[in-house]
């Protein structure tokens, strides 16, 4: 398959050797990425995946005089989910559907493009999307919707090695941003959709060679393999299709799984079909698996539990404890510990009818409903891959929460073809008309029915020892955007109306907005470069930086 590089001119490239990596973006500095807050050394700007940075040029009495100092337009149109990487001015991207750009963090000048000639028949569930590169040393890695691991000079652009991760003809795809963990790139695959049989995996960064791969559905006589039935195991699903974290302390890598297979048809695989919408804490050196919490047992409401897991220490009754804090997709706030996987808290935090409650282990106490009847949340859930965001200035965790969004379920017998939907039914969205009249929507097909799903967005603040909401700021549609928030408590977000906003993160009260033309659908960042502190998000299918009028 044909693969190119394609430089810039001349005087750029030149540009590029006079801003050049001050040093190799070693293990150490991911350690310490918070020490360096003017870069943005990974997926969610550190190993706790806070989205919580120390700069503060920008605060809330200036974030008025904020303007757009620079734009880049993706060629291709669509959902564009990245999250820049940004170390000693130099922006890394992806762009849609499999190109990484190097590019000038100042102007937006772009240095150098490598592009992935994606196969023409990937199977990719919801979109040519990609969320992003990592990093280590002087070498950069990408997933493709095809099933590669790619690793890139980071200088230059040049393909250093590529290594084939999954079989692309059963519908396997990588579209989340790599970890990068010691001397590891560990990477997980979509295609919960279509049967697939899912797992975490890691590389060795210098040669790609495969180190270990953890399955997230057992096989039979491994732990867990009672929780399936007969062969459904085989089809399971359970996709990691969004970037996890880890605890250097503990030395355990934190990761979301998504649904199991079919879908919404889950009489088809009787059992809790572990480890499908559970986190699980790994040994990023071997691979095993330490702990497990599962958060929907028997899915059949498509309630993947990718999710970022945002780590948190923190006194908990006046003892110090390791917490791991989940807004999770089935409307549930979680704090668990992070060092057992002990459930603390778990409440809901928008409206929930699919169960009564949890118990004193978290496992929810379910409630089906009758046939034809909504079930809350919906299938788009109540929170999703988003990235929500922690500050330990205002002690409160932040989410986009979609509400007023119900879906009513049709379940069908389905039999797995390879590479094919793997669906066991469909579903139609549920919401309310704008006097807020409950009536059923038009019905749609089995997949990808959320792109219209009725519903009212919002950014929430939870207190995360109680689960209690702190503060609501409301929009009027829903929001697929991340959050970030800073030591200025501020807090910047986007939504689906296409504003780019400010908020005061202690109160949630609105300080400055502007509207870019299209959603955004990934989670600002910010860095800063020569004294300047920018925020960068994407609207449509335009990235722009922004930063103080000078």
């Amino acid at each position: 398959m044909a693969r190119r590089i394609l430089f810039a001119s001349t005087v750029v490239a030149t540009l590029l050797s006079t801003l050049t990596l001050d040093a190799q973006v070693t293990y150490e500095r991911l350690l310490n990425a918070a020490k360096e807050p003017r870069n943005w050394l990974s997926y969610s700007g550190s190993y706790m995946s806070q989205r919580y940075s120390a700069l503060t040029q920008i605060n809330p009495a200036n974030v008025k005089n904020l303007e757009q100092k620079w734009v880049l337009q993706n060629r291709v149109f669509g959902a564009w989910q990245a999250t820049p990487l940004v170390i000693d001015g130099i922006m890394y991207l992806t762009q849609r559907p499999n190109d990484v750009i190097a590019l000038d963090a100042r102007t937006g000048r772009v240095f150098w493009t490598y592009r992935h000639n994606t196969s023409p028949d990937q199977k990719a569930c919801c979109g040519s999307n990609n969320r992003g590169v990592a990093i280590l040393g002087d070498s950069l890695f990408m997933g493709t919707l095809d099933g590669y691991l790619l690793s890139l000079d980071a200088h230059t652009g040049k393909l250093l090695w590529r290594n084939k991760v999954a079989e692309m003809k059963a519908a396997y795809s990588i579209t989340m941003a790599p970890l990068v963990v010691k001397d590891k790139v560990i990477i997980g695959v979509g295609g919960g959709e279509y049967g697939i049989r899912g797992f975490v995996a890691a590389f060795d960064a210098r040669t790609g060679k495969e180190a270990w791969r953890f399955n997230t559905i057992p096989a039979p006589g491994e732990p867990g393999s009672e929780t399936w039935k007969n062969d459904a195991w085989k089809t399971g699903g359970g996709p990691v299709w969004v970037t996890g974290s880890f605890d250097p302390q503990l030395n355990l890598t934190y990761w979301g799984v998504g649904n199991p297979g079919p879908d919404w048809n889950n009489e088809q695989r009787p059992g809790d079909n572990l480890y499908t919408d559970s986190v699980i804490a790994l040994d990023p050196d071997t691979g095993r698996l330490k702990w497990h919490f599962q958060f929907t047992p028997n899915d059949t409401y498509d309630y993947d539990s990718v999710q970022i897991p945002v780590l948190v220490d923190m006194d908990w009754n006046g003892t110090p404890v390791k917490l791991m804090l989940w807004a999770n997709r089935n409307g549930y706030f979680y704090a668990l510990d992070r060092e057992t996987g002990k459930f603390l808290v778990g409440k809901p935090f928008v409206k929930v009818n699919w169960s009564s409650g949890l118990d004193e282990k978290g496992r929810p106490i379910q409630t089906p409903q009758p046939p034809g009847m909504p079930t809350w949340p919906g299938n788009q859930g109540a929170t999703n891959w988003y990235s929500p965001s922690y500050s330990p200035r205002t002690g409160l965790f932040y989410m986009s929460v979609w509400d007023d969004y119900a879906t009513i379920y049709t379940k069908q017998k389905q039999e797995y073809v390879e590479g094919r939907y793997f669906t066991g039914g469909g579903f139609r969205v549920y919401g309310p008309t704008p006097n807020a009249t409950p009536m059923p929507t038009l019905s749609r097909g089995p997949i990808n029915n959320w792109t219209d799903a009725v519903g009212k967005g919002a950014v929430m603040a939870v207190d995360p020892k109680t689960g209690e909401r702190k503060w609501r700021f409301d929009m009027t549609d829903v929001t697929d955007s991340g959050i970030l928030t800073t030591a200025a408590d501020l807090l910047f977000t986007g939504g689906r109306e296409g504003y780019f906003q400010a908020l005061d993160a202690k109160a949630g009260t609105l300080l400055w907005k502007t509207n870019l033309g299209g959603q955004i659908v990934n989670g600002p960042m910010t860095y800063e470069v020569d004294g300047k502190q920018y925020v960068a998000v994407i609207a449509g299918n335009m990235l722009s930086a922004w930063a103080l009028r000078d």
